[in-house]
């Protein structure tokens, strides 16, 4: 594991964990204003607010991880990259859907790549080489998730092929980017 472990020490001087954690704490609150102050149809329950919580201390938990156990920017950067289209493609699948409503049993798969990348992280022991592995095992997963789910049986008329694709696609890209850093990472570390 020599080839990720570091202190993180320089970043104790600099403001990134008050931006990173007030920037979660922004965006928690931004549903409660729009609720409070206007008409935007936004309508939280106090569980949605919990989960986005939860949602927003484990990914921030995991880049402090992260920035903890690697001094190189370059793999600090793809596990940001990482994890943001996690978040994303849970957040997403869960408030609307990627694929057809949130209901449509085909959205369970992307939950898959996700897990699946998580369990390539785990298993390669956050070491750069494998989690470019897992990043794009993720991306790959999500490229047939969603083919699986624009190709098979669909439990209601195809309204937004065309959003669906972009959406993926950004997910893709995230993974496919975050993979490619982590391959960089590698390569410099090695």
């Amino acid at each position: 594991m020599n080839d990720t472990i570091g202190t993180g020490g320089a970043l104790r001087n600099i403001p990134w964990r008050v931006i990173g954690w007030g920037g979660a704490v922004v965006l928690l609150s931004l549903p409660f204003f729009a609720m409070q102050f206007t008409d935007s149809g936004v309508d939280w329950s106090v569980g949605d607010f919990i989960f986005a919580g939860v949602m927003f201390a484990i990914i921030g938990g995991l880049l402090e991880l992260g920035v903890r156990i690697s001094k190189n920017w370059t793999y600090r950067i793809a596990l940001a990259l990482a994890l943001l289209g996690s978040l994303l493609t849970i957040w997403v699948n869960l408030a609307v859907g990627i694929v057809g409503s949130e209901d449509n049993p085909n959205n369970m798969l992307f939950f898959i790549a996700v897990l699946m990348g998580v369990g390539g992280a785990i298993g390669a022991k956050l070491r750069a080489d494998g989690m470019a592995r897992a990043s794009l095992t993720t991306a790959a997963v999500m490229v047939i998730a969603f083919l699986i789910a624009e190709l098979g049986p669909r439990d209601e008329p195809m309204v937004r092929p065309v959003v669906e694709a972009v959406g993926t696609s950004i997910f893709v890209m995230l993974f496919l980017g975050s993979a490619w850093l982590f391959r960089r990472a590698a390569r410099q570390i090695a």
